[in-house]
């Protein structure tokens, strides 16, 4: 199931009928108190988010949901009609996992949603991922530093995992973009930075193992 809260009812029927129409189930929300009391029943596979909302927007619904442990990790898509950097960097700092700019396609808006249903859906083997006192665990979705669980969103993870799997090799950012994003466009490149950024300050000492290789992308190394 997808929640959708948009209060444009235009975009949002028109969004919850594609969505409906190609296999995925999804329901809407004109405000967030509606998107809430649908919540307390049930938790969705993903939630897209108009930032611009009545009453509590919808970076202050992406707050509490990166907040709470229940859905700290639950995929969330940002749709705004806001084109500035700063809105977009804003929201990627908080957690969302995808970010889309009206007016959108029809046709890409559903890749999207499609490539980040597939990496919360796939499944990976048991095997341990470890530099130094860093350790990442594909399987149990689980990371550790110092044999503390430090708590990542779904993206920060994949970026984590491609990294940690390269063996100290440079990963580009479109090769980032591409694994944890299902798609690649130079100009997007800023996501992956912002999620860096952020990937390194929850990893805390082990957030100097990402090191930058100026003009191409990153590596893990000690």
């Amino acid at each position: 199931m997808i929640y959708l809260v948009e209060d444009d009812a235009n975009i949002r029927q028109l969004v919850i009928y594609t969505l409906n129409h190609t296999e995925l189930p999804a329901q809407g929300f004109a405000s967030a108190p509606e998107f809430w009391r649908a919540m307390a029943s049930a938790t969705p596979d993903l939630v897209m988010l108009d930032i611009m909302l009545p009453g509590q927007d919808g970076l202050e619904i992406l707050r509490e949901l990166r907040a709470a442990p229940a859905t700290s990790r639950l995929p969330v898509m940002m749709l705004t009609a806001k084109s500035a950097e700063y809105d977009k960097v804003v929201g990627l700092d908080m957690g969302a996992d995808d970010y889309i700019t009206k007016p959108f396609g029809m046709m890409e808006l559903m890749a999207r949603v499609r490539a980040l249903l597939r990496r919360t859906d796939s499944t990976e083997g048991a095997e341990e991922l470890t530099l130094g006192c860093l350790c990442l665990c594909p399987g149990r979705h689980t990371v550790r530093v110092d044999g503390a669980d430090v708590p990542l969103t779904l993206k920060e993870f994949e970026l984590l995992t491609l990294l940690m799997r390269a063996n100290g090799s440079v990963v580009t950012r479109d090769a980032l973009l591409s694994g944890a994003w299902g798609y690649s466009d130079t100009a997007e490149n800023r996501t992956v930075d912002v999620h860096i950024s952020t990937l390194r300050q929850k990893l805390g000492k082990a957030g100097k193992y990402i090191t930058t290789v100026r003009g191409v992308g990153y590596k893990m190394e000690l």
